[in-house]
Parts: C-alpha cells; structure tokens; sequence
C-alpha cells in the first residue's frame, strides 16, 4: 500500500496537540505591529484551537499529524 500524502498547506498551519486537539496561530500576527497594541500583540502569540466542526478535515489533510 502507498504512503499517503499530507497536504502541505495544512501542515504549515496546524499541529496536532497531545490530546488529539488541532491547534492553529491566531491571524493578523504577520506585519503592521506598529498600529496594533501592544496587548493586541501579546494575545496573537498564544495559539488557538480550531473548532470542533474543522477538526475532522484538517485532520484528513494530516494522515500522520
């Protein structure tokens, strides 16, 4: 049987947490810090989890995450 393929895009974006969970970077963290403030920044840090509904897709774009 062939090894599956992962999508590359998902894997860039999403990890897989211990529990299972996927765990995903908070958006707007990229540029134009100067306009956000600085708890504005702080937050965009953490990651974030995905919801519940996306999980079961992203995790078929994930065969081994």
């Amino acid at each position: 049987m062939p090894k599956m393929k992962t999508n590359r895009a998902a894997a860039k974006r999403f990890r897989i947490s211990g529990t299972g969970r996927v765990r995903r970077p908070k958006s707007g963290g990229n540029h134009g810090m100067q306009e956000k403030s600085r708890k504005r920044l702080r937050r965009l840090r953490n990651n974030d989890m995905v919801s519940k509904a996306f999980q079961k897709r992203i995790k078929l774009m994930l065969p081994y995450g």
